[in-house]
């Protein structure tokens, strides 16, 4: 069948469900296509093919869209609201069904990517595409040598050891001051950890960059479309 995709990321792609509850729906026999309950996981479709989900016909899939936002602190990184707090789709009040690429911690802030292209999402998350992820980080404690130094060679953590492509110290004061880090992945609270390991506590948490794409100067709470150019970059291997 050529051109032909997995179900399940056909109804992603339409914005009935994530790619996981659309298996769910599949495997419950709530899925029809040209007329047939579809339960194999991993079928096969055409993208145009008529699809039924409880009995209602799904509507083509929208154009891809991809979006950079200015997180602010206290705002959540998912599709929709989290025990009365705000999500980052919500300040993007879109007509299309965005998620966000990759999460920042709810009290972190900075630069966060929303789209309804998983097969983007994951290119620009895969280890094997190699983006940066840049952070300022404005910490408590002493930032010596030899912290800076455990940073970069790896600190253990439960999911193995997690160290910085590079550190650099931007301001030293009388307890704390400001870090850059950069990392290459992004387990859960990452940053947060690894400077509690080095005795250094994390007071503001900023993302300033993924790969070749900066926040710049947007504000707290703004966004904007990414450029066509920006869409090919963030979806291409680093060298």
């Amino acid at each position: 069948m050529t051109g032909a995709v997995r179900l399940q990321k056909v109804l992603a792609d339409r914005g009935v469900a994530s790619r996981r509850h659309a298996e769910e729906m599949i495997a419950a026999g709530r899925v029809k296509v040209d007329g047939a309950i579809v339960r194999e996981l991993g079928t096969k479709v055409p993208p145009d093919a008529r699809i039924h989900v409880d009995g209602a016909l799904v509507a083509a899939a929208p154009a891809h869209r991809y979006v950079l936002l200015h997180k602010p602190a206290g705002i959540v990184s998912s599709a929709r609201s989290e025990r009365g707090r705000a999500s980052v789709t919500d300040l993007v009040g879109a007509d299309e069904r965005l998620y966000p690429v990759g999460r920042l911690d709810a009290d972190s802030e900075g630069l966060i990517l929303l789209t309804n292209d998983g097969t983007w999402a994951e290119r620009v998350l895969h280890p094997r595409y190699g983006h940066e992820r840049e952070y300022d980080v404005r910490v408590s404690g002493p930032i010596t040598d030899a912290a800076v130094a455990r940073l970069e060679r790896g600190v253990r953590l439960e999911e193995g050891v997690a160290r910085a492509e590079s550190v650099a110290v931007l301001a030293r004061e009388a307890d704390g001051g400001r870090l850059r880090m950069v990392l290459r992945t992004g387990w859960k609270r990452q940053i947060r950890r690894m400077c509690d390991a080095v005795g250094l506590s994390v007071i503001r948490l900023t993302r300033v960059r993924i790969g070749p794409l900066s926040l710049g100067r947007l504000a707290a709470g703004r966004w904007r479309d990414l450029t066509p150019s920006e869409v090919r970059a963030l979806a291409s291997a680093t060298t």
